[in-house]
């Protein structure tokens, strides 16, 4: 549990970045800080580690004061992912993974042999291990940098805008990954981004900061897009938080028809059952664009998102390896739509 407690920083020219914020970050969750430039959102996460000192108050590291932690022994425990990585040019990768691990004491092989485990972890081929920094792609980098952070095992993990500097597609792939190990490693991981998608995306709670560093609303990302505490939260939001709030309900309540064809359209299938378009009646054009949803596993946005996509207006129900298992209809997608628009949903 990370805590703080009336922290405000105040800096030497009557600047305040960061005023009386009080707010507990559960242990082994992702929190997100997200808000305008100048909220203080990252000052707020660099007090953490004391890479800046409160000016007042205090931050409680499992109800341990930082400030009474030599700060080098507290960031060693402390893991940190920075926007442009932080590599060192001149060590290979393996290497660069391996620098806490080194700064800890422990032997090379021992430090390298964990750098190779969490190469694999985060997804990147071992060929890397002996590369240098400016031979990866930027989302490779970033990958680095998260197996840097995890190298030895810190229990809190500080990410400053990681993926704000690569592509959408990478950036997309980056925030996957970062879900797929926490869901393994549990971590207490305080994230910054400006990008709302992301905070509510990525967090189990969003902390949102208005500028001047005043902590606006902390809700789960359900609770915010339902509820946002007044104008500057529901403004930040945006006018489509309603689309995003279909992110949490599930597809799983949608009626299925099971036969392949709508008014107008039939759905083709290949040998193995799995959809290659929409077909229209009659002498039409050829296959046309579809969208599909798995009802396990897809929300009602997703379920939305193919329905745009298809020219019949009906999503393509699939199963987990992709085959055919039924249409969902509009009248279907329009009732569930209704059900959820009465009220939060704890899907």
């Amino acid at each position: 549990m990370i805590t703080f407690e009336g922290v405000t920083k105040r800096y030497g020219d009557g600047t305040v970045a960061v005023d009386n914020l009080n707010l507990q970050v559960p242990t082994g969750a992702i929190t997100v800080f997200v808000g305008p430039s100048g909220c203080g959102k990252t000052t707020s996460l660099r007090m953490i580690n004391r890479m800046i000192d409160a000016t007042e108050g205090r931050i409680l590291l499992d109800d341990q004061d930082v400030r009474k932690i030599d700060p080098p022994t507290l960031r060693r425990g402390i893991g940190y992912v920075i926007q442009q990585s932080g590599l060192f040019p001149h060590r290979k990768i393996v290497d660069n993974v391996a620098t806490v691990p080194y700064l800890l004491g422990w032997d090379k092989k021992k430090a390298r042999d964990r750098a190779m485990e969490l190469l694999e972890r985060v997804g990147l081929d071992l060929k890397m291990a002996d590369r240098y920094p400016f031979q990866l792609s930027g989302g490779q980098q970033q990958r680095v940098g998260v197996a840097r952070a995890l190298a030895a095992d810190p229990p809190v993990l500080l990410m400053d805008e990681p993926f704000s500097a690569v592509d959408p597609v990478v950036r997309t792939s980056l925030q996957d990954e970062l879900l797929r190990l926490q869901a393994e490693l549990q971590k207490t991981i305080v994230f910054v981004t400006h990008d709302i998608d992301e905070a509510i995306k990525l967090g189990d709670t969003v902390a949102v900061f208005r500028v001047g560093g005043h902590l606006a609303q902390v809700a789960d990302p359900s609770t915010l897009l339902a509820e946002p505490a007044d104008d500057f939260v529901e403004g930040f939001l945006g006018r489509d938080r309603g689309i995003r709030r279909l992110s949490f309900v599930s597809a799983g309540d949608l009626a299925v028809r099971s036969e392949a064809v709508v008014p107008g359209w039939s759905v083709a299938l290949d040998e193995d059952n799995r959809p290659l378009g929409w077909r229209p009646d009659g002498d039409g054009a050829g296959l046309q664009p579809f969208g599909t949803v798995d009802l396990k596993k897809d929300s009602l946005r997703a379920a939305l998102d193919a329905a745009l996509l298809a020219p019949s207006g009906c999503p393509i129900a699939v199963d987990g390896d992709g085959r055919f298992a039924g249409v969902v209809t509009r009248e279907a997608l329009d009732e569930a739509l209704t059900r959820a628009t009465r009220g939060p949903s704890d899907g």
